[in-house]
């Protein structure tokens, strides 16, 4: 462009650059429109599928406290292999009681390693406090009342807890903060 004006020049740079800005913008909108949306972190609500022994049961997670706290209240659609599993960031005795809850429960307090430690049985609406004996416990999981005996799942079996890590990453929790 010998004896161009310094004018003209600035607009064929600028018109080249909004050009180019252009194409990159495109190109981006179709990279974002071909990769796949990240899926949303799971809810209180999905199930996942987790071992207890040899049998597996479809657990809901309660990981909040706000979860803990509502459990399994006014649930009366439990199905038969369903329950819900309350996972602790740190060892303890655990109470837990049925206020609300119309649905006959047994519950399992399971050590940091997956052993199931101890059963009991939860009846419907009773408030007096069923407590675990252990102390070192980090893991409930309530089911229908009868499920642990009807499946032969003794203690000394064990949480698959390689699933239970992989549903707290579904829920977007870090499996590490729970010993996992």
């Amino acid at each position: 462009m010998k004896n161009a004006n310094p004018v003209s020049r600035g607009l064929a740079v600028a018109a080249i650059a909004w050009a180019s800005f252009g194409l990159v913008a495109c190109a981006r909108e179709q990279t974002a429109a071909a990769a796949p949306a990240a899926a949303p972190a799971k809810t209180a609500a999905d199930f996942f599928p987790i071992k207890i022994g040899e049998r597996t049961v479809r657990l809901q997670l309660a990981v909040r406290p706000h979860e803990m706290q509502r459990g399994l209240m006014e649930r009366r659609d439990l199905g038969k292999d369903d329950g819900m599993i309350f996972v602790y960031d740190k060892p303890q005795q655990m109470n837990f009681w049925m206020r609300n809850t119309p649905t006959p429960l047994d519950i399992g307090f399971f050590g940091p390693d997956g052993a199931l430690a101890e059963v009991y049985p939860l009846h419907p609406f009773d408030e007096k406090t069923v407590s675990s004996r252990g102390k070192e416990l980090r893991f409930a999981v309530e089911t229908n009342q009868g499920w642990y005996a009807a499946n032969g799942v003794k203690p000394g079996q064990k949480l698959d807890l390689k699933a239970l890590a992989a549903a707290l990453k579904e829920r977007g929790f870090d499996p590490k903060r729970y010993g996992l």
